[in-house]
């Protein structure tokens, strides 16, 4: 009898200890991207680590997957939806096949400057993009800007037709590919980790990234010219698999959602002087002429692309590009 309650007694401790050596155990997000760390994407998962681990220390570690290192641009959503990562921040390019409204943000010279893009993500209609893939299993937390893009390429590009003919490197997205055949260019798909060395053995002719990009990548070493258009945006949605997010313990998600908060603010703030400060950086390399467009060239530009808003009217919604457009005129 007495041997039989120790053993049960033994076996309550066991379970016991168990119990909470798991308590003790720390949710784990992987944070994969595909960039450098020091762009405004690779500084923003290094504070949000920072934050994390700090205000929820002993429950939540964060381990960040810089460079590709862990997934590339075409493996990260599907790791993110089996649970394999926990956070990625892709471009909003990478959307289409979940949702074709957020083919907007790809939309040529839909934008005039960040501060209209921050007009539009901060409205109810860019919130609700946030959520429009949740059906998908995926729930978006916030936008993070890199910045306005810019053309770059081994012949100068003052007028469309300079573009005549040239190969540039697109992401997966079918705006993007339209935008460079309405100047008679020829789009490339081609991941981000691939770029450098597709410029320098002529894969491809030209791309098109913010100054934080070209110079972190070192595209400039391998690029004669850039051709500062502002054209298009590439910016980021954080996103989270929903199941696992809406998993979370009360506090715990309260809190990440507060810090998501605050490292976006952080993140967007810094993405211009990191853009200004690359771009003052490949100024001092002397690898690359920067072309600067008279108000009239970029004219030109526009009125070459914009038509490529009509083709996509009907799936991203009329509506949608009106109150985007409409994010141009100051509050």
């Amino acid at each position: 009898m007495l041997k039989s309650f120790c053993k049960a007694a033994a076996c309550v401790l066991a379970l016991g200890a168990s119990g909470l050596a798991l308590a003790a155990d720390p949710i784990i997000i992987k944070f994969s991207h595909v960039v450098a760390e020091q762009t405004p994407k690779g500084q923003g998962a290094l504070m949000f680590k920072k934050l994390v681990e700090e205000r929820l220390a002993g429950k939540v570690r964060v381990d960040v997957y810089p460079n590709s290192s862990l997934f590339g641009d075409g493996k990260e959503m599907e790791a993110l939806l089996s649970g394999d990562v926990q956070l990625i921040a892709p471009s909003l390019a990478k959307f289409e096949q979940y949702t074709p409204k957020l083919q907007l943000f790809d939309l040529p010279f839909l934008f005039n400057d960040i501060a209209a893009v921050d007009r539009f993500q901060l409205s109810p209609e860019g919130q609700n993009l946030l959520k429009s893939m949740e059906g998908k299993n995926i729930t978006g937390l916030a936008y993070w800007h890199n910045g306005m893009k810019q053309l770059s390429a081994n012949k100068a590009l003052r007028e469309p037709a300079d573009a005549r003919g040239l190969k540039f490197r697109v992401q997966a997205s079918a705006v993007l590919e339209e935008q460079f055949k309405a100047v008679r260019a020829n789009p490339r798909k081609m991941s981000f980790a691939e770029v450098y060395q597709g410029l320098q053995t002529g894969v491809v002719n030209g791309a098109e990234n913010p100054y934080s990009n070209i110079y972190s990548q070192k595209m400039h070493e391998v690029q004669k010219f850039i051709t500062e258009t502002d054209h298009g945006l590439l910016d980021y949605m954080l996103i989270t698999n929903t199941k696992f997010w809406s998993g979370l313990p009360a506090d715990v998600k309260t809190e990440l959602d507060k810090i998501i908060v605050e490292v976006t603010a952080q993140v967007n703030k810094d993405a211009e002087k990191l853009n200004q400060d690359a771009k003052k950086n490949i100024l001092t390399a002397k690898t690359t002429e920067i072309i600067t467009l008279t108000p009239e060239q970029r004219g030109k530009w526009r009125e070459a692309m914009k038509p490529v808003w009509a083709k996509f009217e009907a799936p991203i919604g009329a509506d949608l590009i009106k109150a985007a457009d409409a994010a141009n005129q100051a509050q």
